[in-house]
């Protein structure tokens, strides 16, 4: 289940717009565990946070079965956080895909200082090594985390990301229901202060990681 949590300040209310599994099946509304501030004009895909998330508190394993602690290994540096899986047929390889591109139009010493991190909402399947071989195929400088799924979950939680455990469609498939929001960390405060939807693209990524790069808004 994609599902997106936020709200618009204009509106004073929060919003929870529930979507298409990812892959198969219909999902729970659920209630949203964070209020997120939209700025209610803007047309890009980049929504910039009126209050930013602090980074969660997540000490997970990464792809070479090492302990990767979030808030410190990204602490000072620009970083992406989005919480998927690799067996998603859709949503997920496509949203890593479009940063992957983006990153890649910018020089290299900004490639190198940007992190991207990739949390599994599915960790049985989603070992270290299967998180590897998948990353490998999108680009080999992003993270990609696996561990307990109730730290997970509660770590995706306090930004606000719905995820709940995996499950069996109607067809035996098993698919994982996850927000599918990205979260843009700034180098000058840590704070999670932008906020992408499923619906951004390799365009809106491109102009935008520049900014990001130097803690700016978008």
């Amino acid at each position: 289940m994609r599902k997106k949590h936020f709200a618009a300040a204009a509106l004073l209310a929060v919003t929870s717009l529930t979507l298409s599994a990812c892959g198969s099946g219909d999902g729970d509304s659920g209630k949203p565990v964070s209020v997120v501030s939209e700025e209610a004009d803007s047309q890009k895909a980049a929504t910039v946070l009126d209050k930013p998330f602090e980074k969660p508190d997540l000490v997970l394993t990464d792809t070479d079965g090492k302990k990767y602690d979030f808030r410190a290994e990204t602490a000072g540096r620009p970083t992406l956080v989005y919480f998927g899986y690799t067996h998603c047929p859709d949503v997920c390889p496509l949203t890593m895909s479009n940063i992957a591109v983006a990153k890649k139009q910018l020089p290299r010493d900004q490639q190198d200082e940007l992190r991207i991190v990739f949390v599994t909402t599915d960790p049985e399947r989603d070992t270290s090594a299967a998180l590897g071989k998948w990353l490998k195929g999108i680009d080999s400088q992003v993270v990609g985390l696996t561990g307990d799924f109730d730290t997970i979950q509660a770590g995706a939680r306090t930004l606000g990301i719905s995820i709940d455990p995996p499950r069996e469609d109607e067809n035996g498939k098993t698919v994982s229901d996850h927000g599918t929001q990205v979260i843009a960390f700034s180098p000058k405060t840590d704070g999670g202060y932008v906020l992408y939807g499923e619906d951004a693209t390799v365009d809106d990524y491109t102009r935008d990681l520049p900014a990001i790069i130097k803690g700016e808004k978008p």
